[in-house]
């Protein structure tokens, strides 16, 4: 297996030289820059690097990458399985003991020994680029995870911080349905109140509703809250009061949380976690919902890409596996290599 030294990328942002790691939420308010890797199970790994600079992301090389066949990918739920558990939730919900829930799903495949996941993020930022894209690798502590995410999950400057959900998708505005703009508001109001626990009172306010978002292969309804953090909650209490993202559970996020783990059969990992980086001296830091998410699993011999969908009771069981399929198709594609990446984009 090819040794690769730490690095952390996002965006134009470059990161080398790993001083520190460690799971202590309280580190992002000390000092220094960190990568964050949050797993939807709770793991944390902040790891603290010494040289940080502006660096466009590199072209990739012919042959960097070494993925999996196009046709590798099996799924935790097929589409018999994920079907049935679009239709369990809507029971759930016509019983009155949810109003949404997300069902996901977790692709994988075999990888090479050498995959580096800084080599896919030099594909993924030419065949879809994305707002939130990040890339941390550090292999001697397990975490090797590439981001196309369109979505924020925190981002906080001093006291102000802000959470961007995603909820609702279609391939054009015009595939979105009623149905959609309901599920975003459900869960706006969920992150209202996640967010409302640790912000000064009658400080949360959401500045969009329901905004449509143009994203490669697809459009999203994005929303924006905004609040100010009480002076005694800093990152630990900020992550204790909104994890795992709202967006990604369901409402009320109890009850699709439960829901969730009797249904699903893989663990999700960093995908539906927080993935980003914290400047701890500036007290500036974004954090991706880990959405359209690679990450590989060295012990299995694996690469990992999660895909899911929000269920609510005007869901389709077969809308909602088109939907996974959608959001899941041009990723697995750059990642196969069976999307070809030019010097003009994407042919």
């Amino acid at each position: 297996m090819l040794r690769l030294p730490p690095l952390a990328r996002f965006g134009n942002r470059v990161a080398t030289g790993l001083v520190d790691v460690t799971s202590d939420p309280s580190a992002l308010d000390s000092t220094g820059f960190w990568a964050v890797c949050a797993e939807y199970e709770g793991g944390l790994t902040c790891a603290r690097f010494s040289d940080v600079r502006q660096e466009p992301v590199p072209a990739p090389v012919p042959g960097g990458w070494h993925g999996p066949a196009a046709g590798d990918w099996t799924s935790s739920l097929d589409h018999a399985a994920y079907t049935a558990g679009v239709r369990r939730i809507r029971e759930h919900i016509a019983a009155g003991e949810v109003y949404q829930a997300n069902l996901c799903r977790v692709l994988t495949a075999p990888v090479a020994p050498d995959a580096d996941v800084d080599a896919l993020t030099a594909l993924l930022a030419r065949g879809n680029p994305a707002p939130f894209a990040g890339t941390i690798r550090l292999p001697g502590h397990g975490v090797e995870t590439a981001t196309a995410s369109p979505e924020l999950f925190l981002r906080r400057d001093g006291r102000t911080v802000e959470s961007g959900p995603i909820k609702g998708t279609g391939r054009t505005e015009a595939d979105l349905l009623e149905k959609d703009y309901a599920e975003n508001v459900m869960i706006v109001d969920l992150v209202r109140n996640d967010i409302g626990r640790v912000c000064a009172t009658g400080s949360v306010t959401v500045p969009d509703l329901c905004v449509v978002e143009k994203h490669p292969g697809l459009v999203h309804l994005v929303s924006l809250v905004r609040g100010e953090l009480r002076e005694d909650a800093g990152w630990p209490e900020l992550l204790a009061a909104t994890f795992p993202p709202g967006s990604v559970t369901g409402a009320p996020k109890s009850s699709a949380l439960r829901i969730i783990d009797a249904l699903e059969t893989a663990p999700r990992g960093p995908y539906c976690g927080g993935i980003g980086w914290v400047d701890a001296d500036r007290g500036t830091g974004e954090l991706a919902v880990g959405i359209r998410t690679f990450w590989i699993d060295r012990a299995d011999g694996v690469l990992r890409f999660g895909t899911g969908a929000g269920i609510t009771w005007g869901s389709d069981p077969e809308g909602e596996w088109r939907e996974t399929e959608l959001k899941a198709s041009r990723l697995l594609a750059v990642a196969s290599g069976t999307y070809e990446v030019t010097g003009e984009g994407l042919t």
